[in-house]
């Protein structure tokens, strides 16, 4: 019975990783989901009439449908999604909110007058701490939230129309937005 072991173990092994080459490296299952937002206050990026000392935090959404689209300006996936984001932001399906991560040269403010912002406020989290609060493990990612204050899905990688249409819609749809 012993010398049956290894070859059990590793029959084992071949099933797991077998199996994983059939997932989707994207969709990386969050424990977050079904739980409230991490709460937080950052400082917004001063964009525009963006008020001094102006802050967010995730309270000032209570009882709306949101997206928090974690983004930096050295991510080029994030200036990839940025027209459909600017696009979704003009039809207006619900607020976007974009947390400016890590950015350590401090480009956000100058990006988004040069190209437009779709978000309606930008926390800036240059320590990275409330992206890692949420589970970040790189730009960019964007969390569907409810009107509870309740992260209901999780995208990672840039929202295409595609995306938008078969993940995000759907989502919104059924959070009565």
């Amino acid at each position: 019975m012993k010398r049956w072991i290894p070859l059990l173990v590793f029959a084992v092994l071949v099933g797991f990783f077998a199996k994983g080459l059939f997932l989707n490296p994207r969709e990386v299952p969050s424990p977050f989901i079904g739980k409230p937002a991490p709460a937080f206050s950052l400082p917004l990026v001063a964009i525009g009439n963006t008020e001094a000392n102006a802050a967010f935090s995730p309270a000032d959404m209570k009882g709306k449908v949101w997206l928090l689209n974690v983004w930096a300006p050295w991510c080029v996936s994030c200036r990839q999604e940025h027209p459909v984001l600017m696009g979704l932001a003009q039809s207006q399906p619900v607020p976007i909110v974009g947390l400016n991560w890590k950015d350590k040269d401090r480009e956000a403010a100058q990006l988004l007058a040069q190209h437009g912002s779709p978000y309606a406020f930008v926390p800036d989290d240059l320590s990275g701490k409330v992206g890692i609060d949420y589970g970040v493990t790189g730009t960019p990612e964007t969390y569907v939230i409810d009107k509870d204050g309740i992260i209901r899905m999780k995208h990672i990688g840039p929202i295409g129309p595609e995306v938008w249409k078969e993940k995000f819609e759907p989502k919104l749809k059924e959070l009565g937005t």
